[in-house]
């Protein structure tokens, strides 16, 4: 414990999978953590565990895409916690579909939400962290994002844009103490 004690971070697509095992893992080392999702049952379910177990936290419904969403889920975290250090943009979908029968619907709603929804997380976050001094972003990319999948293109081609925004903004941000890293993980369960 402590790696991250005292620190405000805020997960998104917390509620399952990689963004709750993330969660939970900073609510292990002291962070304070907002968890935000679509899935409002699972969501308070982590947060109720976390808090069992010790940790802080609380949940917050999150729709990614809603850039009028964001400026309240920033303020709620600086208001509970009085900060923001680390933000971890995790919310995605991957729709698995050859990209000849793909419909125009199915590619738009995956650079929603995980290229849009990274944007918003990451163009809310630096304020914030600019006036905590400096944080960390965390973008969950994947492996796909790198080399590419049959059936998952359009999914391929979200997070090789979240790979290569990253390092943009990691430029961006490198002055103001803010680091940027993405993270691309396999397939999960």
């Amino acid at each position: 414990m402590g790696q991250v004690q005292g620190k405000v971070a805020i997960v998104t697509g917390s509620a399952s999978g990689i963004g709750a095992a993330c969660a939970a893992v900073l609510a292990r080392e002291g962070a304070r953590v907002l968890l935000t999702d679509l899935d409002d049952a699972r969501g308070e379910a982590l947060a109720d565990r976390i808090r069992a177990e010790g940790g802080e936290a609380q949940y917050l419904h999150q729709d990614v895409t809603d850039e009028a969403r964001w400026p309240e889920v920033i303020a709620e975290a600086e208001r509970r916690y009085g900060r923001l250090d680390i933000m971890v943009a995790n919310a995605g979908i991957g729709i698995i579909v050859p990209i000849a029968e793909m419909s125009l619907a199915d590619w738009r709603r995956q650079m929603a939400v995980n290229v849009d929804g990274v944007f918003l997380a990451v163009k809310h976050a630096i304020p914030a962290m600019r006036r905590a001094g400096g944080g960390s972003i965390i973008l969950m990319s994947s492996v796909a994002g790198i080399r590419g999948s049959a059936g998952l293109a359009g999914y391929s081609a979200t997070k090789g844009a979240v790979r290569l925004f990253a390092k943009s903004v990691a430029l961006e941000c490198a002055r103001d103490r803010i680091r940027v890293n993405s993270v691309h993980p396999g397939i999960i369960e």
